[in-house]
């Protein structure tokens, strides 16, 4: 339930010219062998998403690659996450087509869906090979999930609100002067557990004994913070509206490209660490279903790998990818066993079981 160890990076092959991209692809897809008819290829792909540089990052380089070498469009559906899941499970549930080829989803997320039984196992895609641990989701059978990519939910910070330097703790966020001037996700997510620890609680009474999670988020209410989603966070960033946010290292980078002096840091109660993935939902056409295994299986090539994780500034899955320069030894980048050691990585499935409790603990407090 603690901290954790394993490589991280990306996925396996670009090759060829437009005319001869297709075949270069499918020779490293599923199953291992060229078929002399390939399926009949779709008109497009529908691939779920998140906005703003998430999105920008995936199309550089993932989608538009995937295009130009097989002729598929790819459509990016920005439905929210939780607000697509019910569509999926009910259209799996009724037998009818599902709305999405492919969901770009968080683990915890995706682990629901396949723990329900709606995901296709994609056991047989070749790049799998290529891949670290982290690729394989945690106490699954076979890979009803792909995971793509580590994240630290990073204390993103305008270092001119604090002159002193990095902050220390997430207590140091208490500060009256920082009234109105903090973010948080509005379900609390990559919260709960420092807020545990911040609040004097350990992370062995995770689940069962979150008291201290509760309280801190109480204190952290009275600081009546700003409550919103990935895009929010650099655009509030962006427009000075915060001095302070706990959020994923890609908005606060996407934030600083855009000029705005940030900077993130790892407080001594440790931030959460955690993983997205890829899957499949079932009840696609038998065409259609394989061509979006080799969008998945070409998202975990290095090629495709080096440059979507590179945009998103997050390590991958694929030994052997190179980081971009301006993150070599950021906290927000752990690539080394040493690096995890304040990072806090719980089970993906105490978090199913949970998280949906944790969210509607998080937002009535805050809304109470």
């Amino acid at each position: 339930m603690v901290n954790i160890k394993k490589g991280l990076s990306r996925r396996s092959i670009l090759r060829a010219g437009v005319a001869g991209g297709s075949v270069a692809l499918l020779s490293t897809m599923p199953s291992g062998r060229l078929l002399a008819a390939e399926p009949e290829k779709p008109t497009e792909i529908i691939v779920r998403a998140w906005g703003g540089e998430w999105v920008e990052a995936l199309k550089a380089g993932v989608s538009n690659p995937f295009t130009k070498m097989t002729g598929i469009e790819i459509r990016h559906d920005l439905t929210e996450d939780n607000e697509i899941q019910p569509k999926v499970w009910a259209a799996v549930a009724q037998k009818r087509v599902p709305p999405i080829h492919v969901n770009w989803d968080t683990t915890t997320n995706a682990t629901k869906s396949a723990l329900r039984g709606v995901t296709e196992d994609l056991t047989g895609l070749a790049n799998l090979a290529n891949t670290t641990d982290l690729a394989k989701p945690v106490g699954m059978d076979g890979y009803p999930i792909v995971n793509t990519y580590g994240y630290v939910y990073v204390l993103a910070y305008r270092p001119e609100a604090f002159p002193d330097g990095p902050p220390k703790s997430w207590k140091d966020l208490l500060d009256p002067k920082f009234q109105g001037r903090i973010a948080l996700y509005n379900d609390g997510i990559g919260f709960h557990f420092p807020a545990q620890v911040a609040g004097g609680g350990s992370l062995d009474g995770i689940p069962d004994d979150m008291a201290a999670c509760w309280d801190f988020v109480e204190q952290m209410k009275a600081q009546e913070p700003l409550l919103g989603e990935d895009p929010d966070f650099t655009t509030w960033f962006q427009n000075g509206e915060i001095d302070a946010a706990c959020t994923i290292s890609t908005n606060a980078l996407a934030a600083k490209k855009n000029g705005v002096e940030i900077a993130w840091t790892v407080p001594e109660e440790g931030c959460k660490f955690d993983t997205d993935g890829l899957w499949i939902p079932k009840g696609l056409p038998e065409n259609e279903l394989y061509w979006a295994k080799q969008y998945i299986n070409f998202a975990i090539s290095k090629d495709a790998q080096q440059i979507w994780c590179n945009g998103l500034g997050l390590p991958g899955v694929v030994p052997g990818l190179t980081p971009p320069a301006n993150l070599v030894g950021d906290p927000s980048y752990p690539t080394k066993p040493e690096d995890f050691e304040h990072l806090i990585r719980v089970s993906n499935k105490v978090q199913v079981e949970n998280e949906s409790d944790w969210f509607s603990k998080f937002k009535e407090i805050m809304q109470g």
